[in-house]
């Protein structure tokens, strides 16, 4: 199965993060021009956390606060975060995101941020590597 840093290769290894003392309402802003739903929220160099839309529906809207005034480090998961390496494999990092619940892995290379993959990353590499699979195989029996 494809490494992480071939998954990050071909998708592109852009870095979508916001500060902690930003508006929730700037990071979910973000999320919808980037079409992404999760940022990393980082101080420098330095992985504070991770926010999502869903930290957004239940933290926010869900109870009643204000997008514009609540910091993104009242709702964010606080680091340390489930992460992965680039020498990860795409199918364990679905087993991760499988068994922890989770849709989004910050990719860190020596403790720095170097990407992140979605679940939707992962589902694409594994159909295609699935359908590669298949045509090889037709390939064989076919002669």
């Amino acid at each position: 199965m494809v490494p992480v840093s071939q998954l990050l290769a071909n998708k592109g290894n852009a870095i979508y993060s916001l500060g902690p003392d930003e508006p929730v309402f700037d990071a979910i802003r973000l999320m919808a021009e980037r079409q992404v739903g999760a940022l990393l929220v980082m101080d420098g160099e330095a992985l504070l956390g991770i926010v999502s839309e869903r930290d957004y529906a239940r933290k926010v809207i869900l109870m009643g606060r204000s997008s514009k005034e609540t910091p993104v480090s009242a709702i964010m998961t606080p680091a340390p975060l489930i992460t992965v390496t680039p020498d990860s494999r795409a199918r364990e990092c679905m087993r991760l995101m499988s068994d922890r619940r989770i849709r989004h892995l910050p990719v860190l290379d020596g403790g720095r941020v170097v990407g992140m993959l979605s679940i939707g990353d992962l589902v694409r590499a594994i159909i295609e590597a699935q359908d590669a699979e298949i045509q090889q195989l037709t390939q064989y029996i076919a002669g």
